[in-house]
């Protein structure tokens, strides 16, 4: 699924669920806090998206999108242990462009596919608003976090570090 795909489908799925959400237009960023400069917002209601990889014993691997605010980072020993992983790390960007359909630094926190999970952090849940990249570096969805919740349907738990 190329850049233009995911947002045309993101752009419908918010339209059909009725989502209260806006498009902010800007120049082409990936970097969360410079975007967050861009769109004039706080870097901490930025949701940002980043697919991870998790070991489940010797042979088998789990995906996951973890979704935080934009000034966090994520806690790799919490995924494990929520996912009974034995290993987890960043997936190469390669896999996570697969997996989310848009290149890293676009891609929004969603999961089209069945292979990866969807995790969010409960600090964004403190803005009645989120920031997202929507699968382009010049697109920008401002989304009702209660329509997010209702839409994407994360598995809600701390996941970034202290």
């Amino acid at each position: 699924m190329a850049s233009e795909d995911v947002y045309g489908k993101l752009i419908s799925l918010l339209d059909e669920h009725g989502a209260s959400y806006r498009i902010i237009e800007h120049e082409p960023e990936g970097v969360t806090e410079a975007v967050s400069r861009l769109r004039g917002h706080d870097p901490r209601q930025a949701a940002k998206c980043i697919v991870i990889m998790m070991k489940i014993g010797k042979k088998e691997k789990r995906y996951v999108a973890a979704v935080l605010p934009g000034d966090r980072r994520v806690d790799f020993n919490r995924l494990k242990a929520l996912c009974g992983g034995s290993y987890a790390s960043f997936a190469t960007p390669e896999v996570a462009e697969e997996l989310a359909g848009t290149p890293v630094g676009t891609i929004p926190p969603f999961s089209f596919d069945e292979r990866m999970g969807l995790f969010m952090d409960p600090e964004l849940l403190q803005f009645d608003e989120v920031f997202f990249n929507a699968g382009r570096l010049d697109r920008t969805i401002a989304l009702a976090t209660k329509d997010y919740l209702a839409i994407a349907n994360p598995t809600i738990e701390p996941i970034t570090q202290a």
